[in-house]
Parts: structure tokens; C-alpha cells; sequence
């Protein structure tokens, strides 16, 4: 194994060779607090980055040297998130497949009671659909009750979130309006009036997940772009975003997933 560094401007980036394949992470330096003992920590995320969190001070030989400790870990955590990523299945809203719920995961069962009325619920880890009648549009009539379970559960938790979070964000006043609506590449948007509009299918994600988005739309209410005083007023918020965001990122392709 060697190491291979690329310091492109303020990005602290280097690599190394574990087999025949070149691994790249990122050094983030964080401010040493008093009386704590220094610590380098290695993050593997699920979207496939790697990320050594290290004191200001560390040096790069040590940095090195804790990375090629943990050398094979690092190699079989990729492994085995490239795995979950290779490819991702579309749904038939049958049973036995996957669904997330606040970034729980739960089995999917389809049953039907010609005396019953067709409803979704929660039960024992798993995501019950109940069907008064099974035919040719038993998949269809699935998806549909399902879309429309996450829907209303996604207005009732995303209201709740905005309560808990506005105190938070000072630069707003009143309490912004909100709709749900479906995103192909979005969890969620700010209008110049301030309006958000904040994908269902974001419901599926940890409760920290849907926290960043909303508190990302309300920054672009103070500030309408991407500029380094956007950044710096999220992270006054949230200073954990960016690890929250990777997580995110990491299990996209699931959670929008239909």
C-alpha cells in the first residue's frame, strides 16, 4: 500500500493504493477543545466518500498512518456500499419489498379482506396495505394507497419539524407556508416570497435528514443563492450539515425510489 496526496486549494484531499485500487478521502480539521484528547476520526458514508475528521495540528504522517491502520476497513466499507448502490430494484408494490419510514426500514405485505376497507398502516416492522378486493390492479391500487399514506404522514411530520426548528432561525418571521409535491431530483425549494415546497418522499429519511432540508429552504429565505454567507448561516444552524447531507445523498437513490 502507498499514499498518493492532491491538496487542490482549501481542500485537504489525498489517497491511497489498497490492492489495485486507488482510495480517496477528504482531511476535515476541526479546533481541538480544551481538555479533550486529540482524536483522528474515519468516516465511511454511504454515498461512497470517505472522511478523516482530524485536529488543526495533526500532522499528515499521522493522519497517514491512522488511514493505513484502518486501511482494509475503509477498502470493505466501500465494498459494501457500492453493493447497496449497484443497482437499485424498482418497485412492484408486492410483498416482501422494502419501504422507509424516518429512516426505518420496513417490509412491504399486501393483504386482502373483501370486509375490510383499503388502508395502510404501521405494524411490527412491517408496512401493511390491506385490499377489500385483489385483481389486475392489485400492484396500481398498492402504490397508490402507499404514495398517499407517505403523503399525508409526510405533511403531519414536516409540520411538526418547521414548529421545532423555527425559534432556531431568527431571520424568519411568521410562519412560512408549505406543500408536499413529488421531486424527481429535489427534497425540497424556497420561492423569492419564501414559500417551501418540500418532497414526501423526504418522510423516508432519519428525522435529522428532514431537519437539513428544512432548515436549508429557510436560509435561502435570508439568502437566495449559494454563497459562502448561505453556508456560513446554515452551518450557525446546523453545524453538522454537511455529514447530515452525505448521509442523505448516500441513500437517495432508495428513498426516491418508486
Amino acid at each position: 500500500m502507498t499514499s498518493v496526496s492532491s491538496n487542490e486549494g482549501s481542500k485537504e484531499e489525498y489517497s491511497f493504493i489498497y490492492g489495485d485500487e486507488a482510495v480517496t478521502y477528504e482531511v476535515v480539521r476541526k479546533p481541538l477543545s480544551d481538555g479533550k484528547k486529540p482524536k483522528i476520526t474515519i468516516k465511511v458514508h454511504p454515498n461512497c466518500e470517505v472522511t478523516i475528521m482530524a485536529p488543526q495540528d495533526t500532522s499528515r504522517g499521522d493522519i497517514h498512518e491512522a488511514v493505513m491502520k484502518r486501511a482494509k476497513w475503509i477498502y470493505d466499507a466501500l465494498k459494501e456500499f457500492r453493493g447497496h448502490l449497484e443497482y437499485v430494484q424498482p418497485k412492484h408494490y408486492v410483498s416482501g419489498e422494502m419501504q422507509f419510514y424516518l429512516g426505518r426500514r420496513y417490509v412491504l405485505k399486501v393483504v386482502e379482506d373483501l370486509d375490510g376497507i383499503s388502508n395502510v398502516k404501521m405494524t411490527r416492522g412491517k408496512l401493511l396495505v390491506t385490499l377489500n378486493r385483489f385483481n389486475e390492479d392489485k400492484q396500481a391500487l398498492t402504490k397508490t394507497l402507499v404514495s398517499k399514506w407517505y403523503k399525508v404522514r409526510a405533511e403531519r411530520a414536516f409540520h411538526q419539524r418547521l414548529s421545532e426548528l423555527l425559534p432556531q432561525v431568527t431571520w424568519v418571521t411568521g410562519i412560512p407556508s408549505f406543500r408536499v409535491l413529488s421531486m424527481a431530483k429535489q427534497w425540497g425549494s424556497c420561492s423569492a416570497k419564501g414559500s417551501l415546497m418540500l418532497n414526501p418522499h423526504l418522510i423516508k429519511a432519519p428525522k435529522e435528514c428532514i431537519d437539513y432540508v428544512i432548515l436549508h429552504e429557510l436560509c435561502h429565505i435570508a439568502e437566495h443563492n449559494h454563497s459562502e454567507k448561505f453556508w456560513r448561516l446554515l452551518t450557525s444552524v446546523m453545524p453538522n450539515w454537511k455529514e447530515v447531507k452525505s448521509r442523505l445523498d448516500g441513500m437517495a437513490e432508495l428513498y426516491l425510489n418508486e
